[in-house]
């Protein structure tokens, strides 16, 4: 018997420790691989992400704002590699609006540049991701 109760804290510590480190690593699983992700900051207040991600042999691309306020009117608009080939507009919905577009995979590392501009101010939002 006291070698069981010598050797239960140890097990009691292995396992919260296994449990931590399961937990810490659980994000990153999440995530699939070949993800390209970038985020910032707008211009003046807000944020910004955009990832990049393969689908079934093109790129799935997402733009994404977060301003924190409901009802804001966007124009937005993704480029590929130069040319506009995805535009819009968004409202805000619980502080933010996302857009998804799957494009083509060219020849070579594909660059897109996901702008998003707010309806009557001067406030911007752009991000790149090369894949």
């Amino acid at each position: 018997m006291r070698t069981t109760r010598a050797f239960a804290p140890v097990a009691i510590a292995v396992t919260a420790v296994t449990a931590v480190l399961l937990g810490a690593a659980a994000p990153a699983a999440v995530a699939k691989d070949g993800d390209v992700r970038h985020e910032g900051s707008c211009s003046p207040s807000g944020s910004w992400k955009v990832k990049a991600s393969p689908e079934d042999g093109r790129i799935e691309v997402e733009g994404e704002v977060d301003s924190n306020r409901n009802g804001q009117r966007w124009y937005w608009s993704i480029r590929h590699n130069g040319p506009i080939v995805a535009q819009g507009q968004r409202r805000t919905v619980a502080g933010s609006f996302e857009v998804r577009r799957v494009l083509s995979n060219r020849a070579g590392t594909d660059t897109f540049v996901f702008t998003a501009r707010r309806a009557g101010t001067r406030q911007v939002c752009r991000g790149t991701v090369r894949f």
